[in-house]
């Protein structure tokens, strides 16, 4: 059940992220240039971020398994017009459709968190959380390269067809599953709102979230017009190799979700905030060395990632019975600011280039970094002032 959930989340949130080593071939294809193709990610993760809000609490009040199923198999068909797209707003429409049902992701992380024993649920999330990482980093590297073979309209068939067989084997493989006594529709939208106001660790995790994922958008966004442009110069199939170098930290991240099991999640949080500001400094000097953009990309996804999981696991810790809620709070602002930082890249690099995209990067990892040490120093405060 956890290798399913674990295969399905990648599956499902790898269709927000094809379209990134594509955004060349696209503008190309249908005469956009760079600013506007970038918006392509906003797109997606905007509608991503309002289904968070609006879809995402269902999974306290649905049977879980149905809903799965059900958009998973809306995501196969948001995917055929996506792959049909012939013209600029049939192909914003798609990206839209597609953000939205891939909402399917988070439906399943909280459910794999509530099948899970309490002393094993940072290993289950971490496990299925390693797996939606590997999705959205093997999405890059699988489009780029089917895209050099077969053009880019032929991820988005590849992709439906995988989705429709996801539907068809959660449909006969997951077990049942559903939240008792959960209140009606909109009392639950109503609530993701009031979490925020009652939960201040929900509104601590939800900026760090936010600020890392900004940053990680801020990354790829814009390295796809970088490494198409010279001196790289380098094709799709290429620029999505380039995702593997993100997997190498996505998989070391998954530790993470260990590490805030035994206590030590204020430690992981310091440690990744602080990579998250520092790696921009190698990643400002990949414009023209290699070595330093590869290394980069490893550190920041490593930094990323472990702060993300180390944040869904320390908000599952609140409430057991409203985890898709607690998920559509933290991920609504964590998508929201993912859109932001995809379109802010693309107005840097479109103006400012490579060092516009770097300044802006180190900028949010700087705030996170401030972020963590005045929490870090309220919570010394705190101590002393224990008795």
């Amino acid at each position: 059940m956890v290798l399913l959930l674990t295969v399905g989340t990648g599956l499902s949130v790898a269709n927000n992220y094809y379209v990134q080593p594509l955004l060349g071939d696209i503008g190309r294809d249908l005469g956009l240039p760079e600013g506007q193709a970038g918006l392509l990610v906003t797109v997606g993760q905007s509608a991503y971020a309002v289904a968070l809000l609006l879809v995402l609490p269902l999974g306290d009040l649905l049977e879980r398994r149905r809903l799965i199923v059900i958009l998973s198999s809306a995501c196969a068909v948001s995917l055929v017009l996506m792959a049909s797209a012939r013209s600029e707003p049939a192909l914003f429409l798609g990206a839209g459709l597609v953000g939205l049902c891939s909402v399917t992701t988070q439906v399943m992380v909280p459910y794999a968190a509530s099948l899970s024993a309490p002393d094993q649920r940072g290993r289950v999330v971490g496990t299925v959380m390693a797996g939606l990482l590997c999705g959205i980093l093997f999405a890059r590297t699988v489009a780029g390269a089917l895209a050099q073979w077969a053009g880019w309209h032929a991820v988005y068939w590849c992709a439906a067809v995988m989705m429709a067989c996801l539907a068809a084997t959660a449909a006969v493989f997951l077990p049942r599953y559903q939240e008792m006594g959960a209140p009606g529709y909109r009392h639950l939208v109503a609530s993701v709102f009031h979490l925020f106001a009652r939960e201040p660790v929900l509104r601590l995790r939800a900026v760090y979230g936010a600020l890392s994922f900004g940053a990680f958008s801020v990354l790829w966004t814009a390295l796809t017009f970088l490494l198409s442009a010279p001196p790289y110069g380098y094709s799709p199939g290429v620029i999505g190799l380039f995702g593997l170098f993100g997997l190498a930290g996505a998989l070391a991240a998954a530790r993470a979700g260990r590490l805030a099991d035994r206590g030590l999640a204020h430690k992981v949080t310091g440690v990744s905030s602080v990579l998250l500001l520092a790696v921009w400094i190698p990643l400002g000097l990949g414009s023209a060395l290699l070595p330093a953009l590869a290394l980069g990309i490893v550190v920041l996804d490593l930094a990323a990632q472990a702060l993300h999981i180390t944040n869904q696991s320390e908000i599952y810790r609140l409430a057991p019975e409203i985890r898709s809620r607690l998920t559509a709070a933290y991920m609504t602002t964590y998508f929201l600011a993912g859109a932001a930082g995809s379109a802010l890249a693309s107005l840097a690099y479109a103006r400012l280039g490579w060092t516009g995209v770097s300044v802006l990067g180190a900028a949010l990892g700087a705030a996170t970094t401030s972020l963590w040490a005045i929490s870090a120093l309220r919570q010394r405060s705190r101590h002393r002032r224990t008795p």
